[in-house]
């Protein structure tokens, strides 16, 4: 059970340096421009709706999360 304790940590503190820095790259650019706006994201407005979905960028993270967790996860 500590091996469970232990990873929930490291994603935890994951999960707030990724906030972090999202925080910071919004401070220094007013918004993070790249951040749900690359080619590939679904956006659909009509009238008084709005339909979004980041695909591009979900996939992006996941790589970025893949290499990140396979780095430190090996023993």
């Amino acid at each position: 059970m500590s091996e469970l304790g232990k990873i929930l940590m490291v994603l935890g503190l994951l999960l707030v340096i990724l906030g972090g820095l999202v925080v910071l790259a919004a401070n220094l650019s007013g918004k993070a421009p790249w951040l749900g706006r690359l080619p590939g994201d679904i956006r659909i407005e009509r009238g008084n709706w709005t339909f979004y979905f980041p695909l591009a960028t979900c996939l992006i993270v996941s790589l970025i999360l893949t290499i990140v967790f396979s780095l430190f996860g090996r023993r």
